[in-house]
């Protein structure tokens, strides 16, 4: 067994948790047009499901506003039944050649809510975190079990996997805190 080549792939899949993590932080508004916010909303389009990005062009053209411009108009309404039947809480306008989305003022109380999604995302992250490095554990005693490896190198390997987990779940934290601060900031 490859000791190095195991955490190699710990890691791996702990950058994953991370990359999931940051790709849910995007979808949260902070009182800022984003495309970001949109561009997984699926419409129904030609007899199936189809995400915003894949059927019109999506812009910001003020910090306040976004803009869906259907490369096929005929899609207008069915944009604008998608954007009120998600979660994106913006109500659309359509006005013949695209739907437009303003973002409401942040009240106190929707950036608390929004500050306690982000924790929450935040500690879904850890928690891959423990999985994963739990994973690996389990690996390594049952290899020392089977005398694969030694007792040093179950120690080493428990050393590695708790420095690689204390590391990322410190890059979370970060994450986090600047986000929670862009959620904060009015």
């Amino acid at each position: 067994m490859d000791i190095e080549k195991e955490i190699l792939e710990a890691s791996k899949k702990m950058i994953l948790a991370i990359d999931h993590l940051e790709s849910e932080l995007k979808t949260i508004n902070t009182g800022r047009a984003n495309s970001l916010l949109v561009e997984g909303v699926d419409v129904d389009c030609y007899g199936s499901k189809m995400p915003i990005k894949q059927i019109a062009s999506i812009a910001t053209p003020s910090a306040n506003q976004i803009t869906i411009t259907p490369w096929d108009s005929g899609l207008l309404a069915n944009i604008e039944t998608a954007i009120r039947n998600s979660d994106v809480g913006m109500a659309p306008t359509n006005d013949g050649k695209s739907v437009r989305l303003a973002l409401p003022p942040m009240t106190e109380d929707r950036r608390n809510e929004l500050i306690k999604m982000v924790s929450r995302f935040g500690e879904e992250a850890k928690i891959s975190l423990r999985v994963i490095r739990g994973d690996f554990w389990d690996h390594i005693q049952k290899a020392e079990k089977q005398s694969i490896i030694t007792e040093d190198d179950r120690d080493k390997a428990k050393k590695r996997i708790d420095e690689l987990t204390s590391e990322k779940n410190n890059l979370v934290g970060n994450i986090i805190e600047k986000k929670r601060a862009e959620v904060s900031s009015v």
